[in-house]
């Protein structure tokens, strides 16, 4: 549904045909999964009850409305778009009236007797099966095979060999060290109190926050907007390969928005028919700092996601196709979070508070080693997990618990960007060293972002091909 929403491009009449198409296609591939997740429950293996309550609620927000529901007054989120996407049709004499009438009585008809059904489907077995889900959250080690699992999500998500003691003793250390970090800027600006008492205020305090209004909301993307035109100047003096794609920043649909849910990019298409966008969730400003939307702006967009992956699908040459779209999260995500760091070298973060935020974006890459580690191997509660993030972060509660249910269900995914990050930091490093006064940082960085998002055993493999031949 997202993709038909935002992204699926309606031009002329063959593009609508794909769009009722893919209406039918969206249930078929609902029923597979429906089948799949009864599958698993029969060996066991079910996800917490909040994951059960999530998926219901976005399943019910898609129905809600005409034509599911012939009571209502309001239109649902796709049936809106249809009806939308026809009218341009017409509008733009792309269709004849008559045709319009075809093709929203078609649409309807996939809705009310596919699509409906088979979310609602969806949604009853998940009602009647949550009663069978544990009542505590329970890590992968708790499953089936859990723990043969989990070794192949951390294999998988960080393209390396480390074992979960491995990543948790890494996370630990990092923890300290940017703790560490934070409290000398507590000490810079005179906070008296001690870390905790820091961390209460960030937390708290109205001037962190924008008003929990649509002129908040407003204000937010406003921000990130500005951040992002500031640094995008720099870029320059930093890389040699550059974006071609347009990025821009919008709030989170309605029917999939959370409260406190972490930010997020969508990638724009080859072509640059389609931009990229940077997610905000803003449906409860309490949960969005002032003082992190400058770094997040830098992680999800430029220099971070949207030059990174806008980069590899533009790259030309001999370089295959899937190359372009290859996804590897510990290099897309540790590519992004060391530009966290770059941008602090581009001349970012002139408020102490914005560092203090590019502090805690940082540490709570490095809570995720621990926190993840801990869930999954080491049987570790919820409880215990929301307790260690508060204890090293200013992050709201919100977003804590928010971060550490994603953890629950994506087992591996959060120790990737933290892994990622420290190898291109160590790449970088040995570049320095071999190269000594021959060192270009706009080299470097073409190189790393040059072939592609790639597993870290083969960028390093890269890098050290470059080195050679200098």
């Amino acid at each position: 549904p997202q993709f038909l929403l935002n992204f699926h491009r309606v031009d002329d009449a063959s593009d609508m045909d794909a769009y009722i198409s893919r209406i039918g296609e969206i249930a078929r591939a609902i029923r597979q999964l429906n089948g799949h997740v009864k599958a698993a429950a029969k060996q066991g293996v079910r996800p917490p009850r909040f994951a059960y309550d999530g998926a219901v609620e976005q399943s019910e927000k898609l129905l809600a409305g005409q034509p599911f529901d012939a009571s209502s007054t309001t239109d649902s989120p796709i049936w809106a778009d249809v009806k939308s996407k026809i009218a341009s049709l017409v509008s733009n004499n792309q269709l004849a009236e008559k045709q319009a009438k075809d093709y929203l009585a078609r649409s309807r008809a996939l809705l009310i007797n596919d699509f409906g059904p088979t979310y609602q489907a969806l949604i009853q077995w998940l009602k009647i099966d949550r009663s069978s889900a544990p009542e505590s959250t329970h890590g992968a080690s708790d499953l089936p095979d859990g723990d043969a699992y989990y070794t192949h999500k951390l294999r998988s998500q960080t393209t390396t060999d480390l074992s979960a003691d491995e990543i948790h003793e890494i996370g630990l250390r990092e923890v300290k060290r940017l703790r560490s970090a934070i409290e000398g800027i507590r000490q810079e600006v005179g906070f008296e109190g001690d870390l905790q008492d820091f961390f209460a205020f960030i937390r708290s305090d109205s001037q962190f926050f924008f008003p929990d209004t649509d002129e908040g909301r407003q204000g937010y993307i406003d921000g990130a907007e500005h951040f992002l035109g500031v640094i995008k100047q720099s870029l320059p003096d930093y890389f040699g390969l550059l974006p071609k794609a347009d990025l821009v920043v919008k709030r989170v649909e309605a029917f999939r928005e959370q409260d406190g849910a972490a930010q997020h990019y969508f990638a724009g298409t080859p072509d640059g028919s389609r931009p990229g966008i940077y997610y905000a969730h803003l449906s409860d400003m309490t949960a969005m700092p002032k003082n992190q939307m400058e770094v997040i702006a830098y992680h999800e967009g430029l220099p971070g996601h949207h030059m990174q992956i806008s980069i590899a699908q533009e790259l030309e040459g001999d370089l295959p196709q899937f190359r372009t779209q290859a996804h590897f999260t510990a290099y897309i995500e540790g590519w992004a979070l060391y530009s966290e760091l770059l941008a602090g070298e581009m001349g970012a973060y002139q408020d102490p508070y914005s560092k203090v935020g590019q502090y805690s974006s940082e540490i709570w890459r490095a809570i995720r080693l621990v926190v993840d580690t801990g869930l999954h191997a080491k049987g570790w509660t919820e409880e215990q997990a929301v307790e260690y993030f508060m204890a090293n972060s200013p992050e709201p509660e919100e977003s804590v618990r928010s971060e550490v249910q994603r953890y629950l269900v994506m087992p591996g995914q959060a120790t990737s960007y933290k892994i990622g990050m420290l190898k291109i930091l160590e790449l970088r490093e040995r570049a320095k060293a071999e190269l000594g006064e021959r060192f270009d940082i706009r080299t470097f960085h073409d190189v790393v972002l040059g072939g592609g998002a790639l597993p870290l055993s083969i960028l390093e493999r890269r890098v050290q091909n470059w080195l050679d031949s200098q």
